[in-house]
């Protein structure tokens, strides 16, 4: 069983699963779909490409700075109407509308992947030489430090040879500059059965191009805790230390 584990660090990030029209959420931790889209682009896929081989695999996060839930407002102008129930033409309205975008500020997760090691591996050489540019969830937030791990200690290896969640509790936890040590448990979100699911949402990628589609299924999460003094401290200077 191998995990592969993944940095998600960066001034913003946004992880939605209902966003709908001129309102955009975001989830508290990255969500599968999300990561998937990231890999896929890492990978050179398109929206047209199957994410199947991607949506087999078993994903966790850690949520090692949990941010600032903030939210954008937007004013679009001149915006493009359906055409109406009479056939007429589409028609460009000059009323402003007003779009609600929310976000994470300064988080920080470890997010992981488990299951067949020859895939993880791949993935981890394309992360490293990504043929799409990388965001975390939206286009205008990219990553502030490198998504794949070194390979030496103190933060590598990227691929463990451990279920997810024993890779996330043995996975680094990275304390920077000034950044505080921490003091309150950290939480764990794993892909689980739906029996076992505290909690469930649509973010698993429907079989065949769900990014084409936009269609996504229920995923089954359950949580745990960990506690501060279970955690593998790392006193880093940068993001590839090792």
């Amino acid at each position: 069983m191998t995990t592969l584990l993944l940095r998600l660090a960066g001034p913003q990030q946004s992880w939605g699963v209902a966003s709908r029209f001129g309102d955009r959420d975001s989830m508290p931790e990255p969500t599968k779909s999300g990561v998937i889209g990231l890999v896929a682009a890492a990978l050179g896929r398109g929206r047209e490409d199957a994410v199947d081989d991607l949506a087999a695999l078993r994903f966790g996060v850690r949520v090692d700075r949990p941010g600032r839930l903030e939210v954008d407002f937007h004013t679009v102008l001149d915006v493009a109407h359906a055409p109406g129930r009479d056939g007429g033409p589409a028609r460009v309205s000059s009323d402003p509308i007003v779009s609600r975008r929310a976000y994470l500020a300064d988080a920080v997760f470890t997010a992981g992947f488990e299951g067949d090691a020859g895939m993880l591996a791949q993935i981890l050489a394309a992360l490293r030489t990504p043929r799409f540019p990388l965001f975390l969830g939206r286009r205008a937030f990219p990553p502030a430090e490198p998504i794949a791990l070194p390979d030496r200690a103190p933060l590598g290896p990227p691929l463990r040879e451990a279920g997810l969640e024993s890779a996330l509790r043995a996975a680094p936890f990275v304390v920077r500059g000034r950044d505080r040590r921490p003091t309150d448990p950290l939480r764990l979100a794993l892909e689980c059965p739906m029996h076992e699911a505290e909690l469930i949402i649509a973010d698993q990628p429907a079989p065949g191009a769900a990014f084409a589609v936009r269609e996504f299924l229920p995923r089954g999460i359950r949580h745990v805790m960990i506690v501060p003094a279970d955690l593998v401290l790392v006193e880093s200077g940068g993001a590839n230390d090792g």
